[in-house]
């Protein structure tokens, strides 16, 4: 009998219920006892919707990340943290959680006293993915300890609910991968003191009764050096003696050199992702031992279309016959990264919603292939019978296919890709034109989305607030903006984003060829929630998309205002995506239709322009053999977009929470005017790779953690910009926050950025032309 199983499941809820908990508690409007109540009725009813498979995943639901939830779990705090755990006089339980949003977010509520805050922990992205984790820190010093109970409590949670469950930890090896060392020592070096932890931990599942559990080490899908391959061989061989049994599960990505390393890796099962895995089975099933069993990602955990379960069926049937009751089926890799339930979306066109599968449906697809493969497919017919209506459909339907945009796309050159002229006399029109300041001050674009803004475009959907009422009222949001800059005494600067709900979801909604949610929210970090649109179909420009409300904003202003759009690998890699053509192609259209806007914007005056590529990044291949393909496409794209624009116009692009460093030549190749990035978390260190490259243009690296409710002193703000001093020069750069404020309130945006224009009159002061020519 074929076993099916889930790897993880969305715990943020259907209509965000764990969002509005933890905000409401980060401002203290409820106890802990009512946030940790909340949790609870989330995982029982989560498990209750996962009922239709075999093993439902325990340990996969967090407040905030599960790689934070992973360190604390295993006793890896940081002494900034541990401190206050000692001091501040509340109990174990309360403090502990109150500790993790410490190192989450920087403090634990809202109106904490500046002395309980702490520097938040690093983040950035998971593998390749829109979700963000914190990182774990470690030094030569690092101890670990366990602290299982979280884990344990949610194990006696499912059981009594009557659920038969698969506990879900990260992996040894990953962890330490995905960490960043705070000093010269090497982090393999931890393996020795992390792996009694891990064993301590298979013994307490043990005692609890637990048959399986799923230990995730997706690095196993990257390029690994010898050092790490014998990591992992070495912490299985320590890890199988146990009563439990271990699932060492992968995703994202094939295994290739890594193939036979996990097939041999001590224990009793392998999961593989065959959405990115397919062409490896027969070569896994012919090296796995006989005693494993091997477990099958068939349906997609990161889109949002429908599986082919005709196809699917048809190519597992021989698997079947070989595994038998040693074939499991599940989800690609966990379902964060989808919504939870399409049941939900009562308004979406029926016929394309007919094509589609979210976190319910997904697993209502692994039953229905389990069902098939167990009883026969007559058991299923009805469904196998409306999936292979709906493949039809999507394959014959005239929405999907534009021929104009394919022929606008066929009059690509490579020239339209090109600026004018080279960067050095672009700057000096630039520097004529614009007249700004050394450390010139600006934002990344949003600020802070007040209820009443949320409600005017509520009213404005609905049909109760008309076309020209929203206008005044947005105009007014905008107006407001524009003062508050002004007299914080900012120099360039932008019109606050009041009309936009997403930076990828605004510009979607304009833009033929996508089709949209209403309760399709996915977990971004924390409680930031995303809910991205759906590409269907070919993407055109229907009509402006943003000139009207930022020439608004740059009539009512004598300084420059910054006109603020999403870039074309963003809006592709924050979009679920059509699978029927190369994603290249798609991003190659999103551009066509950004650069309509650029020229526009142009037209009406706008002389900087910003292109946000905060995702540029995140698409990259996990294995570098291929990242030159996916560069020199998202380049490429990114330029279509941008360069079509006269040398006076200033073009600023933004990239946040990424490691970048490895990709800065790429980044070098996009020709941007001036770069934002993301860097106060990590204290300047990305700009380490500027030792290494010379980096001619213009640079804005973050000061200010918009992540955090902290607000940075001036001193902090200086000494951030004198670190990036040392390896940028001082006349090319800009200070500015690390994002949006569009999560932030104004009580801690106003008095942030007022902090920072003191900040850059200091710089202006310490480092000006004249002491410099001294």
């Amino acid at each position: 009998m074929v076993t099916s199983h889930n790897l993880g499941f969305p715990r943020i809820g259907q209509n965000r219920e764990l969002k509005f908990a933890l905000e409401k508690y980060w401002k203290k409007e409820i106890s802990q006892k009512h946030l940790l109540g909340t949790a609870s009725d989330l995982r029982a009813h989560h498990w209750r919707q996962q009922a239709v498979i075999d093993f439902l995943p325990v340990g996969d639901f967090s407040f905030y990340d599960q790689v934070l939830d992973t360190s604390f779990m295993l006793g890896n705090i940081p002494s900034r943290v541990q401190v206050l755990s000692t001091t501040d006089g509340q109990n174990g339980n309360d403090n502990e959680l109150d500790n993790y949003f410490r190192i989450a977010r920087g403090r634990a509520s809202i109106d904490e006293a500046e002395c309980s805050c702490v520097r938040a922990g690093e983040m950035t992205k998971w593998f390749d993915t829109n979700y963000h984790y914190i990182v774990p820190e470690f030094s030569k010093n690092t101890a670990f300890s366990l602290n299982a109970a979280r884990l344990m409590a949610q194990i006696s949670e499912a059981r009594e609910q009557g659920h038969k469950i698969k506990p879900v930890i990260l992996g040894p090896v990953t962890y330490l991968w995905l960490g960043k060392q705070k000093d010269t020592a090497n982090k393999l070096d931890l393996l020795d003191k992390l792996i009694p932890v891990y064993q301590q931990l298979l013994v307490e599942l043990g005692q609890a009764g637990v048959e399986w559990v799923q230990i995730d080490e997706p690095i196993l899908v990257t390029e690994l050096s010898a050092q790490w391959q014998l990591a992992l061989r070495k912490a299985y061989a320590e890890l199988e003696h146990g009563s439990v049994k271990i699932l060492t599960a992968t995703y994202f990505g094939a295994l290739r050199e890594n193939l036979l390393l996990a097939c041999s890796l001590p224990g009793d099962g392998l999961h593989i992702d065959v959405i990115n895995a397919k062409q490896e089975v027969d070569e896994i099933i012919r090296n796995l031992p006989g005693h494993k069993i091997l477990s099958l990602g068939v349906v997609n955990g990161r889109n949002i279309w429908k599986t082919n379960l005709a196809e699917t069926l048809s190519w597992l049937k021989p698997i079947h016959c070989k595994l038998k009751n040693k074939l499991w089926l599940a989800p690609s890799c966990s379902l964060l990264h989808v919504p939870v339930d399409l049941g939900a979306e009562k308004n979406m066109d029926t016929e394309i919603k007919s094509w589609l599968a979210f976190a319910v449906q997904k697993l209502e697809e692994i039953n229905v292939l389990t069902i098939a493969l167990n009883n026969g497919e007559s058991h299923v017919a009805d469904q196998l019978r409306e999936n292979s209506q709906a493949f039809q459909c999507r394959r014959n339907s005239s929405r999907v296919h534009n021929d104009a945009v394919k022929h606008r796309l066929a009059q690509v050159t490579g020239d339209m890709s090109k600026r004018q002229s080279a960067y050095q006399l672009r700057a000096e029109l630039q520097r004529k034109k614009l007249r700004l300041p050394w450390f010139p001050t600006s934002t990344i674009g949003s600020f802070p989305q007040t209820s009443e803004i949320r409600q005017a475009r509520r009213d404005f959907r609905s049909g109760t607030l008309s076309a020209e009422n929203y206008r005044k009222r947005m105009q007014n949001e905008i107006r407001n903006c524009v003062r508050v800059q002004e007299e914080l005494g900012l120099d360039v600067l932008v019109h606050g984003e009041p009309e936009r709900n997403d930076m990828v979801e605004y510009f979607g909604e304009q833009l033929s060829g996508y089709v949209f949610s209403q309760y399709g929210w996915v977990q971004s970090y924390g409680s930031r929630c995303v809910k991205p649109p759906i590409i269907y179909g070919d993407v055109a420009r229907t009509r402006p998309m943003t000139v009207e409300w930022i020439a608004y904003a740059q009539s009512i202003t004598e300084k420059p205002m910054k006109g603020m759009l999403t870039g074309p690998v963003t809006i592709l890699n924050w979009s679920f995506v059509r699978d029927d053509q190369p994603r290249s192609e798609t991003c190659l259209q999103i551009a066509l239709a950004v650069r309509d806007e650029v020229l526009d914007l142009e037209k009406a005056g706008i002389n900087i322009i910003q292109i946000d590529e905060a995702a540029l990044r995140e698409g990259l291949p996990l294995r570098k053999s291929q990242w030159k393909a996916y560069l020199d496409w998202a380049v490429n794209a990114f330029c279509l977009s941008a360069n079509g624009v006269k040398d006076e116009t200033q073009i600023h692009t933004h990239m946040c929470y990424s490691e970048f460093n490895d990709i800065i030549e790429a980044i070098s190749e996009m020709d941007a005017d001036v770069i934002t990035i993301e860097t106060s978390r990590s204290d300047m260190e990305l700009l380490a790779v500027f030792d290494q490259f010379h980096y001619p243009n213009e640079i804005g690296p973050g000061v200010y953690d918009i992540h955090s409710p902290n607000i940075p002193s001036v001193s902090s703000m200086v000494e951030l910009m004198e670190k990036a001093s040392q390896r940028i020069p001082a006349e090319r750069l800009w200070v500015n926050p690390d994002c949006g404020l569009k999560t932030r309130h104004w009580q801690e945006a106003k008095p942030a950025l007022k902090n920072m224009v003191k900040a850059s009159l200091v710089l202006r002061e310490k480092i000006s032309p004249s002491k410099k020519l001294a």
